[in-house]
């Protein structure tokens, strides 16, 4: 499975959902995340990875700046994690 897979699959299942998802492009900022999900009870940004891939250094620092400024973040490499994001996203 691809990293592109996921993130089709995440894009259905928000948009069943109800939500809405963009693709963020930063300019001048390496790092940050992919995806903004938006649901009525949850909007998160989503680092898409290729199953069993993490984060490279500078994305971890770029998440790491964006946590502490109250966002939430959450890296997905599988469909699985997606389920898990979408199923609890109070939790999350």
């Amino acid at each position: 499975m691809r990293e592109r897979d996921i993130e089709q699959y995440l894009v259905q299942r928000v948009k069943a959902m109800g939500g809405e998802v963009r693709k963020v492009r930063w300019v001048g900022r390496r790092g940050a995340p992919d995806r903004l999900v938006m649901l009525p009870d949850l909007t998160v940004w989503v680092e898409l990875k290729a199953p069993g891939k993490t984060p490279e250094p500078h994305q971890v620092r770029e998440h790491d700046r964006m946590r502490a400024m109250g966002q939430r973040i959450a890296v997905i490499d599988s469909l699985n994690a997606v389920e898990a994001l979408l199923d609890h996203p109070k939790e999350k």
